[in-house]
């Protein structure tokens, strides 16, 4: 069945937002137990930063279609709220543009002119993969000029473009299996330690293991681009017909949980729709925003 760019932007939101919530329970020390019984926290769970931002790029794209790189500066300003997990140079960044500042010039600075290269303009970006499903190429585009308001450095934005075309591949009711997966993704992806890590992913692609996958990969634990997004799409490609087990693989091994399970979330919920998010799960989920949808 095929669905609009909408709907499956949306369905992609949905579930990258169940998969940041959840996954970020388990940052609580009373709540460990329940990540190794592979049991849920009691509710209700509330999402993160990460899918807070996902909500202005699908605003922002169900509004004008693509990315306002402007409108998408300032959603994210208007709605950036403290509470909810956000790093510090973002912090910074969100608070000198509601106040008039420049996001351009302000996101150049961030790391002494280098940019950050941290996983934040992944983690949010799988609903514009959904959005631009039918041209991995625009997929790739409108998820580097995504990426740019926050993260300019190179790996930064190729963590987007990573998500984003692996997200639109998800959308394909026959997708490639895993590793000619990776390999259409990394066809879109520029050299650097983002490419490096898909490779490697993609050459792990027939391994069962997550724990020897992970000592590969990385899981986030340093929240950079370069090691939180090849194993999240390592997860994603091996789990893509199953939200589930894609949610269980990514958040057993540790690291940024919140963060990796909202990329594989997002990029799973574009193959299974909303139809394949657990029932109870999404009753226990903080619901999206009204602003957003």
């Amino acid at each position: 069945m095929t669905t609009d760019r909408r709907t499956r932007a949306l369905n992609s939101l949905h579930g990258l937002a169940l998969g940041d919530a959840l996954g970020s329970q388990f940052f609580v020390p009373a709540n460990r137990d329940f990540l190794t019984t592979r049991s849920l926290p009691p509710g209700p769970w509330r999402w993160t930063d990460d899918a807070e931002m996902a909500c202005s790029v699908f605003a922002v794209l169900a509004r004008s279609g693509h990315v306002d790189q402007d409108a998408l500066a300032t959603s994210f300003a208007e709605h950036h709220d403290f509470d909810r997990g956000y790093g510090p140079g973002v912090n910074r960044l969100l608070r000198l543009v509601r106040q008039g500042g420049a996001w351009r010039e302000l996101a150049t600075d961030l790391f002494d002119g280098q940019g950050s290269w941290g996983n934040g303009a992944a983690m949010r970006v799988a609903p514009l993969g959904a959005w631009f499903a039918d041209d991995l190429a625009e997929a790739a585009r409108q998820a580097a000029l995504s990426a740019e308001v926050t993260h300019t450095h190179p790996d930064g934005v190729a963590g987007a473009v990573a998500v984003a075309v692996a997200a639109a591949l998800a959308a394909d009711p026959n997708p490639p299996e895993p590793r000619d997966f990776l390999d259409r993704v990394l066809e879109h992806v520029p050299p650097g330690r983002v490419h490096h890590g898909v490779r490697c992913a993609r050459g792990l692609a027939h391994v069962p293991s997550a724990e020897i996958a992970v000592r590969e990969l990385g899981n986030g634990r340093n929240t950079s681009a370069h090691d939180t997004v090849p194993y999240a799409l390592w997860a994603a490609a091996r789990n893509l017909a199953d939200y589930e087990q894609a949610f269980w693989t990514t958040a057993s091994t540790g690291g940024d949980i919140d963060t990796t399970c909202a990329i594989v979330g997002g990029i799973v919920a574009t193959h299974v729709g909303a139809e394949g998010l657990p029932k109870r799960w999404r009753e226990l989920c903080e619901p999206l925003p009204a602003w957003a949808v």
